[in-house]
């Protein structure tokens, strides 16, 4: 959440930052500051009156060694109301910051102030563009390419679990597994990252931690009541690792890595992308979190991004990089660089990844902190990245390596982990 002394100190700045990201969140400054008051006002009152308590509570020893008994009682009877006074204060405290809090849980981090300015993604600037687009004479889609070799059986996952799931099936599920052990080893043995192992299911205050609630709760699957969630990405149980923790120096930074399925009901994107498996309900990632000292996020978001690039080049896909624009970044960033990997079967470049700087946004909602040379606790930065997204690399690596002759060709790098050359085969053979 954002900080509510950086707030309080200029408000006009916060305003006019959120409202290059669209829409009316910047009003909620002015409830937040309303709130802010209105606590501060009643902590006042309430320090007063226990200031008052204090003194004639004193008083009450004094009286009674000078005999003044009725005086002590009356002076017993004052602290008992101001006690009062002050626990009626304190609810109130209690209920104001709670509502400050939940205005703070629904206000977007602040664009970073070099963030392109621009309304939707039809704003967002290329950055670079890695590789050749391959040239393929009619092309078959990944859908094709999959009921051609068996790969993936969509029917029997619908039978299972409705529309918008998929079920790999023999040299297709090896495939999903050797591209999985690829990208982590890949991301601990080359870039430092210590691989973890988290759990699925969530508590919601992890899930609040990370900011996919309150704004996104329509997007999770929840249970128990919406106390629970199955993970929307590895990004929130693994930056959830360091919750409401005070780290050291040394400790930082913090790299981790992990794989997990991810489940999202995608509510409100309806023909958006929607055939095979561009955009699916469950599906897998490779994720990558690093946890930084301020001074050093932003160039630490550079090499993320390089990170989870450099599976792209190993795999010799052509992707681009693009920054995204005020407009079109996501509701705790900072600063967000997307990496689009070209699908020629569906003749367009389509998001892989997504690599974020969240500044304080997410530590301040986690409590998590780090103690400086000087002994002071400080907000840590968290960053987060995909290292990659497997449905949509899945789909650009059979459609970018389909051969002439129908097969498809396993790039070098994923043929210790395939086994094999090429996938030219049905099930059968």
């Amino acid at each position: 959440m954002l900080d509510i002394k950086a707030i309080r100190e200029n408000p006009e700045n916060i305003k006019a930052r959120l409202t290059t990201r669209g829409g009316n969140t910047q009003n909620l400054i002015d409830e937040v500051l309303a709130s802010d008051e209105s606590r501060r006002k009643i902590e006042t009152e309430k320090q007063i009156f226990q200031s008052e308590r204090n003194n004639a509570s004193k008083n009450i020893g004094a009286l009674m060694a000078q005999g003044k008994k009725d005086e002590a009682e009356a002076a017993k009877a004052a602290v008992k109301e101001i006690g009062e006074k002050i626990k009626e204060l304190e609810t109130q405290g209690d209920e104001v910051t709670q509502q400050q809090n939940h205005l703070l849980m629904t206000i977007p981090n602040t664009p970073y102030p070099d963030c392109p300015i621009g309304k939707d993604e039809n704003d967002n600037p290329e950055i670079r563009i890695w590789g050749n687009k391959p040239s393929i004479k009619e092309p078959k889609d990944h859908v094709q390419l999959a009921e051609l070799h068996g790969l993936i059986d969509f029917e029997a996952a619908a039978k299972i679990s409705g529309s918008g799931f998929a079920m790999y099936r023999g040299k297709g599920a090896k495939l999903e597994r050797a591209l999985i052990n690829f990208l982590l080893d890949l991301q601990t043995e080359e870039h430092g990252y210590q691989e973890v192992n988290v759990p699925h299911i969530i508590r919601r205050y992890c899930m609040e931690g990370t900011g996919q609630l309150p704004k996104f709760e329509d997007d999770m699957y929840g249970i128990e009541n919406n106390e629970m969630f199955l993970a929307p990405t590895a990004e929130v149980p693994v930056t959830n690792l360091l919750r409401e923790t005070i780290l050291t120096e040394e400790e930082l930074p913090v790299k981790m890595t992990a794989h997990t399925p991810c489940f999202r009901r995608e509510a409100g994107s309806a023909g958006r992308d929607n055939k095979g498996i561009i955009r699916t309900h469950q599906f897998d990632k490779v994720e990558l979190v690093q946890v930084v000292q301020p001074e050093h996020s932003m160039q630490v978001l550079e090499e993320l991004t390089q990170h989870a690039e450099a599976a792209l080049q190993k795999l010799d896909l052509h992707y681009r990089t693009i920054e995204l624009c005020t407009g079109d970044i996501g509701f705790s960033s900072l600063k967000t660089y997307d990496i689009e990997v070209w699908a020629p079967g569906q003749n367009k470049f389509l998001e892989v990844s997504s690599c974020s700087n969240f500044g304080d946004y997410q530590a301040r909602r986690m409590k998590l902190r780090y103690k400086d040379s000087n002994g002071k606790n400080q907000f840590c930065h968290t960053l987060n990245g995909s290292g990659t997204a497997l449905p949509r690399l899945y789909v650009a690596l059979i459609e970018q390596n389909q051969q002439p002759d129908g097969s498809i060709k396993i790039p070098p790098a994923l043929i210790p982990y395939f086994g094999n050359s090429d996938i030219s085969c049905h099930l059968n053979c």
